[in-house]
């Protein structure tokens, strides 16, 4: 549900993103499965690969809560879980958009006490079975008798698209955006007026991570992983959407926070001009895309809401 103060929707990746690692091979590295993961991964695509190490592991004797253990080692920067909880607290709606899976990510947000700031989560389903076996399935089924996600982007994987997920997550959008402003206009007992909707944030690192990008509008953002495969992508060929880059954690915090911070001031600006206050209202410019994501501008914030750094308990 959109914050009445203009805060942004922000969608998170997990993977690089949240955590500073890839969750699957910190599990598998961790339990001492590397090269069998690596043989696994010659044969089948990377979802059916880590449900089958999790069916070797089980068969091994190691427990649902052996690979929950491995997972609170997973490096988290404070500057994160600051960024996280900062948002949350200046309105913002978070979710995690995720081709890891349910019980690795639900796992790591536990542990450091992050899973209530979260409103959702879309990721592969993963559960423990009867037998006490983790099981890891597709966000999009496929395979034979399986239409799979039907996305021709190259770099979506089989078993997720995620540019399907942000599409839904935009109708989502528009539709409680048209009721709110229905509900607001019978209480005032006036016509529907157009609401401004709320921006939406999308942080990524991947190449899966490519394909929700292009689906954001114009007044969106997507802060792309500077070195990494999207940040390529997003340079070749640019989304609607304003791009503002980070290259680690304390980059992340930063920008995210200056776009909550110039949102909410848009949003407090443009009621303003509604009620015929005086005053311009406070834009934010659109980010040229330069040919090295490393190079974009990071705006600073107006005041210290980093806190010091902390360690995170393991």
């Amino acid at each position: 549900m959109a914050a009445s103060n203009g805060a942004p929707l922000v969608v998170f990746d997990f993977d690089k993103t949240i955590v500073d690692c890839d969750s699957d091979n910190w599990v598998v590295d961790a339990l001492g499965a590397t090269s069998r993961f690596d043989e696994l991964l010659r044969h089948l695509p990377w979802n059916h690969a880590i449900d089958a190490m999790m069916g070797e592991l089980h068969s091994e004797g190691k427990t649902a809560e052996d690979i929950r253990g491995s997972l609170t080692t997973a490096p988290l920067s404070p500057h994160a879980v600051a960024a996280i909880k900062t948002a949350y607290d200046l309105g913002c709606e978070l979710r995690i958009l995720s081709d890891a899976n349910a019980f690795f990510i639900d796992a790591i947000l536990a542990h450091h006490g992050l899973a209530a700031y979260f409103s959702g989560t879309d990721t592969n389903p993963a559960h423990v079975d009867a037998a006490g076996r983790l099981r890891i399935r597709p966000y999009h089924d496929f395979g034979a008798g399986a239409h799979g996600h039907g996305c021709a982007l190259p770099t979506c994987p089989p078993n997720m698209c995620k540019g399907k997920v942000m599409e839904r997550i935009l109708r989502q959008e528009e539709e409680e955006e048209a009721a709110a402003a229905a509900a607001a206009a019978s209480a005032a007992g006036s016509a529907k007026t157009q609401r401004r909707r709320r921006a939406v944030v999308y942080l990524g690192d991947g190449r899966g991570d490519y394909c929700p990008s292009l689906k954001l509008r114009e007044g969106d953002y997507v802060m792309p992983r500077a070195g990494h495969p999207v940040c390529d992508l997003i340079a070749a060929s640019p989304p609607a959407a304003a791009v503002r880059g980070w290259a680690g954690f304390e980059d992340l915090a930063r920008v995210l926070l200056g776009i909550v911070d110039a949102e909410i001031a848009r949003a407090a600006a443009a009621e303003e001009e509604d009620a015929g206050a005086a005053g311009a209202g406070v834009g934010v410019g659109v980010v040229v895309v330069p040919a090295d994501c490393r190079a974009l501008p990071l705006p600073a914030r107006q005041e210290a809401l980093m806190p010091q750094a902390v360690r995170v308990p393991n």
